[in-house]
C-alpha cells in the first residue's frame, strides 16, 4: 500500500476544489477531479484531501502525481510526488 501526500493542501483554504493528475512520459490522465475518482482509479485509490492511498501499486504506476489545489479566489497551489515502483 502506498500513501502519496497532496503538499499543496491548504486547510484555511474554503471549499478547495482538488485534483489529481497522472504523468507517465508524454501522458496525462486527470484521475480526480469534480469530487469523482475516474476508472479505472476508483476501485483501488482512496481519496483524501491530504492524500491519495493506493491499495496495491504496480510498476504501472512509476510516475509522476500531480496534486492541484483552487481556492475561492484566484488562488492555486501545485504539488508533485513522483513515485517509483521498484519489481
Amino acid at each position: 500500500a502506498t500513501d502519496i501526500p497532496c503538499l499543496a493542501y491548504r486547510s484555511g483554504w474554503k471549499n478547495p476544489r482538488i485534483e489529481w493528475k497522472f504523468q507517465k512520459g508524454s501522458s496525462l490522465v486527470l484521475f480526480y477531479y469534480g469530487g469523482q475518482l475516474t476508472d479505472p482509479y476508483k476501485d483501488r485509490v482512496r481519496f483524501s484531501p491530504t492524500s491519495i492511498h493506493f491499495g496495491t501499486v504496480t510498476r504501472e504506476d512509476t510516475g509522476k502525481y500531480i496534486c492541484e489545489v483552487v481556492g475561492d479566489g484566484s488562488q492555486i497551489a501545485k504539488s508533485e510526488v513522483n513515485l517509483i515502483v521498484q519489481g
